[in-house]
Parts: structure tokens; C-alpha cells; sequence
């Protein structure tokens, strides 16, 4: 009986075997079938980062002494700097500069009487502010309330409110050209520009930029101004992200930074290969004609992973995972419910800072539309079904 239980243990190992190297047979097949391999996007990520943070040293020495807007470090958001970008070609690096008011003037956030949700949207009223006490013994500082204006005129000094702003409002456009401008006038004097032949292309609310290679390799960088609120994760940005825009001087509430500080911290908790990257970039080429947003789908995994142990998203359970997405968003779309993930969520990791009203908000519904339209919750659900 010994002998039979030896047997037995022996044949149930090697059924186990066989069934692990069946399953990463089949991660094998799915990773080249959807070209799931990341690697390049961290060089490309280095070396977007590389540019803007010579760019902006270049704009603080060019706006030093102006009352143009404060261009602070760059941070990466989005699909691409987030190690997952679900485009074979093409890839777009979004980065975020957040913009601080230069001295002799305050920002202040403004809700706008056209509310949409879950984005808030919002205005940045620009003030004068006193600089009449910041004078030096050797030096003269011109202050916008009280020299007169045939002295700022002497000294041929533009207001900030009459540079890039709309009335007493920080205007987008305005802000996206001044700094195309900038970027088509300093790119000569980068490092940058022994390496790559650089087009800015159109864009009324950012500044977009396609890099090239001698060899034909590109990529594109689009740089999206932003106003953070208060000392939180979360900032006001200019680039809307669905027609029709707003006015230009209307600026949007985006999650992107949060997004991209929540997929550090995962990355930091989860496991070597973990493969919760490769799952969101599997399912969004999966979802593509389902008429399911990729926004969906990447909360959906947000949700997963504080879920879901880290231990859990080992490269072998691949598959199981990308079945749990799936199955999560399905039965999302039954309840015509899926929550979003930074409002009254109680799983929220510390590192990650919110405003007070978020973190005692309802959770909203980023699904919504299907439940106020039936028929576009059936026409969903027939579409996934087909996946």
C-alpha cells in the first residue's frame, strides 16, 4: 500500500506539472498573440521624463524674472508611464506639469456653474497679489496693484492677466501656445536634438510632440498642463478627454496622478513579475470594439488589485486573472453599477492623498448612462457577450 501511495503522489505530481506547463503554454500564446511585452516602455518613460525635466531648466531660465506661470517638475500619468500602454505602436507619454502662480500672484479655485460628474469642473481665478514688502535694498520690485501703470510700461511688464488669461481666468489655449512656442524656440539647445528630429503637432489645450529616431523609430509625448488642489493627488487638468470641450477656460478634475501613485504603491507591494500590467493590457486588447471604455476597465483592476492578495497576481495566475476582470466587469454591467475608485472608498492606501470631501463622498457610478438608458445596458452586455 506504500508502494500504491507513492505511485499515486508520483502521478498526481506529474498531472500538476503537466497542468502548469499547459498554463504557461497558454500565457506563452496570449503574451505574443497581443504583444504583451512591456520592456520598452520603461526606457521610453527615462527618457520622456530625461526631456521635459531639461525643458523645464530651460523655461526657469528663460521666465525667471517674468510673471509667466511656475512650471513645476513633470509627472508621468496615463497607460504608458504606468508600464501597461495597450497600443502596439504609437505609444503617447502624458505628462503632467503642474503650473504654480509666479510672484505677485495667487491662484484660487473656482467650482463652475456647469457641474458634470464624476468630473468637476472647474475655473482658476488669477490674482494680484502685493509685492510692495518683498523689496530688496538693492533691488526694486514692481508691484502690479500699486506702481503705476506708466512705470510697468516703462518697464515693459506683462501681467500674467493680460499674457494667459481670459479675463480674470487662467486660459488653456492660451497657456498651450505660449508653451509650443517656447518648446519650438528651446529645442535647439536641448540634448535632445543630436538624437531626434522633433514636430509639435496640433493641439488647442496641450502641447503634443512626435520624437524621431534616424532609424524611423518614434514616439509621442503630449504635455498636459495642470493646477493641483491644495497639497492632494488630485489636479485640475486642461486637456479635456471627450468632445465637446468645455471653454478654454474651464479646467477638468482628473485622477490621473492618483492613478499613477496607486500603480507605484501596487508595484512596490506586489511580486517579482507580477503580472497585474500584463493583465490590464491582455483585457484592453480584448475590449477593443466592445464599446467599453479603457477607463472602465483600468478601475475595474484598481478595484481587483485591493481585492485580490499581491501574492495572488504571481505571473502563473495570469489567466485566472484576466478571468476575474472579466467576470467583475460583467457583472458590472448587470448592476449597471461600477463605483469609482477614489470616491468613499474605504480600501484607499494611506500613501495616496485626497480631499477630505472625497473620502466622505457617496461612491459614484461610472456606469450611470446604462442605468438611466436600459436599452444601451442591453446593447452593452451583447457586445461583451461576443468577446
Amino acid at each position: 500500500s506504500i508502494c500504491e501511495e507513492e505511485n499515486s503522489r508520483d502521478s498526481e505530481n506529474e498531472e500538476s506539472e503537466e497542468e502548469n506547463r499547459a498554463e504557461m503554454n497558454m500565457i506563452y500564446i496570449f503574451s505574443r498573440r497581443f504583444h504583451l511585452s512591456v520592456p520598452k516602455l520603461a526606457s521610453g518613460r527615462r527618457a520622456v521624463q530625461e526631456l521635459l525635466s531639461d525643458l523645464l531648466q530651460v523655461s526657469h531660465s528663460l521666465f525667471s524674472d517674468s510673471f509667466f506661470p511656475v512650471l513645476e517638475p513633470a509627472i508621468g500619468v496615463g497607460s504608458a508611464c504606468e508600464g501597461w500602454s495597450p497600443q502596439k505602436e504609437d505609444v503617447v507619454y502624458c505628462m503632467f506639469v503642474p503650473l504654480k502662480p509666479p510672484h505677485g500672484y495667487a491662484f484660487h479655485l473656482e467650482p463652475d456653474i456647469m457641474r458634470e460628474m464624476p468630473q468637476m469642473r472647474m475655473r482658476v481665478r488669477v490674482e494680484l497679489v502685493c509685492t510692495c514688502t518683498r523689496e530688496q535694498p538693492n533691488q526694486k520690485i514692481l508691484c502690479f496693484l500699486h506702481n503705476s501703470a506708466e512705470e510697468l510700461k516703462r518697464n515693459q511688464v506683462a501681467s500674467l492677466l493680460h499674457t494667459l488669461c481670459t479675463g480674470p481666468y487662467l486660459d488653456g489655449e492660451k497657456i498651450a501656445l505660449w508653451f509650443q512656442t517656447f518648446v519650438i524656440s528651446a529645442w535647439s539647445v536641448l540634448p535632445q536634438s543630436h538624437y531626434y528630429s522633433m514636430k509639435v503637432l496640433p493641439s488647442c489645450r496641450s502641447c503634443k510632440m512626435k520624437l524621431m529616431k534616424a532609424s524611423g523609430r518614434s514616439f509621442f509625448v503630449e504635455v498636459v498642463f495642470s493646477v493641483q488642489q491644495g497639497d492632494s493627488d488630485i489636479f485640475l487638468s486642461s486637456q479635456p478627454t471627450e468632445a465637446p470641450f468645455p471653454p478654454s477656460t474651464t479646467w477638468l478634475e482628473s485622477y490621473a496622478v492618483a492613478e499613477a501613485k496607486f500603480f507605484r504603491h501596487v508595484s512596490m507591494q506586489a511580486p517579482p513579475h507580477s503580472c497585474h500590467l500584463k493583465c490590464l493590457r491582455l483585457c484592453a486588447r480584448l475590449l477593443e470594439g466592445s464599446g467599453l471604455s479603457i477607463y472602465a476597465l483600468k478601475t475595474t483592476v484598481m478595484h481587483l488589485l485591493t481585492l485580490i492578495p499581491p501574492s495572488e497576481w504571481q505571473h502563473k495566475y495570469l489567466l485566472m486573472r484576466v478571468d476575474d476582470t472579466m467576470h467583475y466587469l460583467r457583472c458590472c454591467l448587470e448592476e449597471k453599477c461600477l463605483k469609482h475608485f477614489f470616491f468613499g472608498n474605504e480600501d484607499m492606501p494611506e500613501e495616496i492623498s485626497l480631499p477630505p470631501a472625497f473620502q466622505e463622498a457617496q461612491p459614484l457610478n461610472l456606469f450611470q448612462h446604462l442605468a438611466d438608458d436600459p436599452a444601451a445596458q442591453t446593447e452593452a452586455l451583447k457586445k461583451f457577450d461576443k468577446l
